[in-house]
């Protein structure tokens, strides 16, 4: 039982990483654009975030430093300082698009005004940050978010071509406009591997206190939480494919989503589906939150954490304050947050590399590692997703304006 509480570290850092705002309407759209034709990309996607979550979880479990603690130390206070700015505009960009998503989500429940519920999500994830501590905040967000598996029972309900399925998987030109695919496939990578997953995730690790003998527990948890995040990305797009795309309807708004779960099953499916989404975002928000104060404390070396209690350290409970308020400041002047979302993805698409390329170079320091660093296979399948990293990094901008934001 303490082996699977241990666990929802790796759910919450999935569900909060692969199933946020952005990516479940990112998901459905693919699905009724492209049907299955996508299904590869998310394939990709969830093997380069399984590759370095555990490389920068083995980091923090080793050595006891997150990745911003070991990229200052690494590789001094410019390099850090660049990744810091990239890393914290997509954190903020992220946040906005949750808190966002979550006062959508309360709407589609409640029917009160948006703007109202923007200010009692911002005011619940405050009390849910200022009170409860990590482990319970995994815990509910991540066990909460399984709701989504609705979506599975959705996929099998609506007996899609699974011939057409099983083709999904194998990478494709695509049909349709070349442009809006190319861009789908940027999106949904880099949604994927989006860097606020492996800030989160590493000083998790720290959080729990993961020494050596962890390492079979973070291994677990990469492969076992990302893997459940693949999959409910999967049930997204393969429902999609088969209700949205033969009746042509687009997937712009969070109802749209919810009806993909209401057609097959009903009442109750509609019900777990919002709950399901409302747990993920939530949780989305908790991990970019988190995220950038984790980022700020660990490079000017603060104290940080959850487990130091709110006045233990004073400073990293200031950063997701001040966190949570300029998203308040962003989505209340109106902007769709969905629209946020995929700007964010773009633009944690251009800065993967920062991120990425710095854990790389850690995880196979031997000076810093030992006989923890990085053997033959990780670094090939280091070096592969860093090679995929950097051509959608400089293929992003240019395909979101040739695509129109995937509109065509």
């Amino acid at each position: 039982m303490k082996t699977i509480f241990s666990i929802a570290l790796g759910i919450l850092a999935a569900i909060g990483g692969f199933v946020d705002i952005g990516d479940i309407v990112f998901n459905v759209a693919a699905g009724a654009t492209f049907g299955f034709e996508l299904l590869w990309a998310v394939l990709i996607g969830v093997g380069g975030i399984i590759t370095y979550a555990e490389m920068c979880g083995r980091v923090a479990t080793v050595s006891g430093a997150a990745v911003f603690d070991a990229v200052r130390e690494r590789f001094g206070f410019s390099v850090g300082l660049v990744a810091l700015v990239a890393g914290q505009i997509v954190n903020l960009m992220t946040l906005a698009a949750e808190v966002g998503g979550v006062a959508l989500v309360l709407e589609l429940l409640s029917g009160l005004s948006y703007r109202v519920l923007v200010l009692l999500a911002v005011v619940a994830l405050a009390i849910v940050l200022w009170t409860m501590p990590f482990g319970w905040i995994e815990r509910v967000f991540g066990y909460g978010g399984l709701c989504l598996l609705v979506f599975a029972v959705a996929a099998i309900k609506l007996n899609p071509d699974w011939g057409a399925v099983a083709h999904g998987f194998v990478p494709s030109t695509g049909s349709g406009n070349g442009w809006v695919y190319a861009y789908y496939v940027v999106g949904l990578i880099g949604a994927a591997m989006i860097p606020y997953e492996v800030y989160f995730y590493s000083s998790g690790a720290v959080e729990e206190q993961w020494g050596p003998e962890d390492l079979g527990l973070n291994r677990a948890n990469a492969v076992i939480g990302y893997s459940l995040g693949g999959l409910l990305s999967f049930a997204l797009m393969i429902s999609a494919g088969a209700l949205l795309l033969p009746e042509g309807i687009s997937a712009e708004l969070l109802g749209t989503v919810a009806l993909v779960a209401d057609v097959p099953l009903g009442q109750i499916g509609l019900l777990l589906a919002l709950i399901g989404i409302l747990f993920a975002v939530s949780g989305a928000a908790v991990d970019s939150a988190f995220s950038g104060a984790y980022n700020v404390a660990q490079f000017f070396g603060w104290e940080w954490g959850k487990y130091r209690h709110n006045a233990g350290a004073p400073r990293f409970t200031l950063a997701w304050v001040v966190m949570l308020v300029l998203s308040f400041a962003i989505v209340i002047t109106g902007i769709d947050p969905i629209m946020v979302t995929e700007l964010s993805v773009v633009a944690s698409v251009v800065a993967l590399p920062l991120t990425y390329v710095p854990i790389l170079l850690v995880a196979n320091d031997r000076a810093y590692m030992g006989e923890y660093a990085n053997g033959r296979l990780g670094n090939l399948f280091g070096v592969l997703y860093l090679l995929v990293v950097l051509v959608i990094a400089l293929a992003a901008i240019p395909l979101l304006l040739l695509s129109n934001m995937g509109q065509g």
